[in-house]
């Protein structure tokens, strides 16, 4: 698969409790707030990988749906607006490499943007799933 102009990833705010432990990743006793961790540090590690791609990481809020229950205090409607925005609006800042909630940027857990975890994640992904991933190869 070609890599794309924009990658946008579904985050949480819950990412900021989750485990850097990644063989929690392979062994089965990850939990929603590790893979959120995960997906966020993904989405940081190619804003900075892969010139060309605009690669942002988004929390919709804690909207009421089946999973986050009917007195979920944000917006269902805001929720997907700064997915819309990210993937339609041409002049965002950052420009790539984004934590946002409700078209603000925010900051994301510390290892999201540690360089040596983006790293690590990569390579037990690689190693897990047999793709590598690399400046011609999109996931």
């Amino acid at each position: 698969m070609d890599k794309p102009a924009r990658l946008i990833y579904l985050s949480s705010s819950m990412h900021r409790t989750g485990s850097t432990n990644l063989r929690r990743l392979t062994d089965g006793t990850a939990s929603y707030s590790d893979s959120k961790l995960w997906v966020t540090t993904l989405a940081l590690a190619l804003a900075s990988r892969w010139e060309g791609t605009s690669s942002h990481a988004v929390d919709p809020g804690w909207v009421p749906t089946r999973m986050g229950g009917p007195s979920a205090p944000d917006d269902l409607t805001a929720g997907h607006q700064t997915q819309v925005w990210l993937a339609t609006h041409h002049d965002v800042t950052p420009s790539t490499g984004g934590y946002w909630y409700h078209q603000q940027v925010q900051a994301p857990h510390p290892a999201a943007q540690d360089e040596k975890f983006q790293a690590d994640l990569i390579h037990v992904l690689e190693s897990h799933t047999g793709v590598p991933l690399d400046d011609r190869h999109a996931l």
